[in-house]
Parts: C-alpha cells; sequence; structure tokens
C-alpha cells in the first residue's frame, strides 16, 4: 500500500474495514493509518494528525450525545465525568486492540523497534484518525453509527469509571470546589516535526503547579493535569464531615511555586 518502514508482513486492511464497517477510499485509509514517523521516514508525506483532530470532535459530539439521552438526570459534571472515561487514551486503545489495529498503523522503523503498535497513544490517536475518515467519506450518520459499534460497551458502563481517565477535567473540578480559578496550560515544544516532543505546564491564579511532557500536546497536559490534581489534593484537602479547620487557599498556606508530587503516571 505504501512505502517506508512498516513492519514486515502487514496484512491488507480488508478485514478491519469489515470489523468497522464502513468502506473506506483506499488513499484515505493509508492516510487515516499513517503515523508520522512513517511519514517523515517515507519523505515528508502527509500524516493522519489532521484526520485524529477531525475524529476527536465526531467521537465527543457522539459520545456527549449518547450520555445526554442516557442519562437525563445528571449534572454537567458527571456528564463531562462519563465522557472523558468513554473517550480517554485508555478506552479508546482498548478499543483498538479488540479491532487489531496495530498491525495495520504505517510506523516508522523507530517505532516498530519499541513497538509503537501497542503504545496506547498510538493506537488511540488511529481509532480517532479512522472516525474523521469515516466523517469525510459518509457524513455524521455513519459516524455516529461508527462510533456507538465502538463504544457503545464502554457507554454501558460510563457511569462507573473513575474521573481519573481524564486528569484535565479532574482538576477543573478539583480548582473549582477549592475556589481557585482555573488552570491555564502553558506549552511549549521541542525537537523536529517528526519526533516532536511536547511540555505542558499548569499555572492556576499565577502559581505554576504541575508539568508533563509527550509526544502530543493533549498527553503533555494530561501529565501536567494528574500532577497538579495531586499536588492540590496535597496542599488543600477538603475539610472531612465535622472538619472544620482543613487549609484553603488564602489561608496562610503559602503559595510558593514548584510544589509539586512527583508525577507518577503522568
Amino acid at each position: 500500500m505504501a512505502k517506508g518502514g512498516t513492519s514486515p508482513a502487514r496484512p491488507e486492511p480488508t478485514a478491519l474495514l469489515e470489523k468497522l464497517g464502513v468502506h473506506l477510499d483506499p488513499e484515505l485509509l493509508v492516510l487515516a493509518l499513517t503515523h508520522r514517523s512513517f511519514a517523515h521516514e517515507a519523505g515528508g508525506i502527509p500524516t493522519n494528525e489532521r484526520l485524529e483532530f477531525l475524529g476527536d470532535t465526531v467521537l465527543g459530539l457522539v459520545v456527549t450525545e449518547a450520555l445526554y439521552r442516557r442519562h437525563p438526570d445528571q449534572s454537567e459534571g458527571d456528564l463531562a465525568r462519563m465522557r472523558a472515561a468513554t473517550v480517554s487514551q485508555r478506552a479508546l486503545a482498548a478499543i483498538a486492540r479488540t479491532l487489531g489495529l496495530g498491525k495495520y498503523v504505517l510506523l516508522g522503523k523507530g517505532e516498530i523497534r519499541t513497538r509503537g503498535f501497542e503504545k496506547d497513544s498510538i493506537l488511540s490517536d488511529t481509532v480517532e484518525a479512522l472516525i474523521g475518515a469515516t466523517y469525510l467519506s459518509h457524513g455524521l450518520e455513519t459516524s455516529r453509527a461508527l462510533v456507538h459499534r465502538l463504544v457503545d460497551s464502554t457507554l454501558d458502563v460510563a457511569a462507573g469509571l473513575g474521573a481519573g481517565l481524564d486528569w484535565k477535567t479532574s482538576l477543573q473540578e478539583a480548582s473549582a470546589e477549592r475556589g481557585l480559578g482555573s488552570p491555564d496550560y502553558v506549552a511549549t515544544f521541542e525537537g523536529p516535526e517528526h519526533a516532536r516532543i511536547f511540555h505542558s505546564t499548569v499555572v492556576i491564579d499565577g502559581v505554576t503547579y504541575g508539568s508533563g511532557s509527550g509526544s502530543a500536546k493533549k498527553h503533555a497536559e494530561q501529565g501536567a493535569a494528574e500532577e497538579t490534581y495531586r499536588a492540590l489534593l496535597e496542599k488543600f484537602p477538603l475539610p472531612k464531615a465535622g472538619d472544620g479547620d482543613a487549609a484553603a487557599p488564602g489561608s496562610g498556606s503559602g503559595n510558593a511555586s514548584g510544589s509539586k508530587t512527583p508525577a507518577s503516571g503522568a
């Protein structure tokens, strides 16, 4: 299908399309499966990142609508938590594995050596790219049907999934509960386009808390949000029932920058 650093004996994607239940133009399908590492080795051909961006939006819309209709009595915050769990990197990577998606992804030699076809980030991004390709080819209704085939089993149990699957949502709620402002994410990056590393730092009310890094901006932000979330829970613990003297913002506990906890899991 395409030249470059793909793994040996890569199968034709006919079985993948059958599992997805959609037909895609061969060129668009190749684009949806093209990781930036492969694109760089193939001479700078287009990557699947624009399709991923589109698919992420379509996925979010369909899941939000489904949760809104399924849970008429749930608050906005509860719906946000369920959506975050449903579309999390971990959840999408699990879906990708049931599809056997890893063996179809076009990867550069370096990613193949490091088993990129097993990485949650690459698998979840490729799922979103395939949704984006479906939207371009068939529109919203076919895309909605595809999303439901992929995520309905997760939607069925979304109410019981933890908010920690999406650290940005958890941090937003933790900050609001403590009377703090909304988290701001300050992003930087380094390295060439095909191997770019993003860095993100969280600032709340002018105070710098956690930081994170990753191969995509959203992954760096999730790492920074997790570190900051843990820092807020340690620095500003909410009072338990009958406990009125827990630390609170502005209570003299200090506002020094860099009061981080270890970024476990970031």
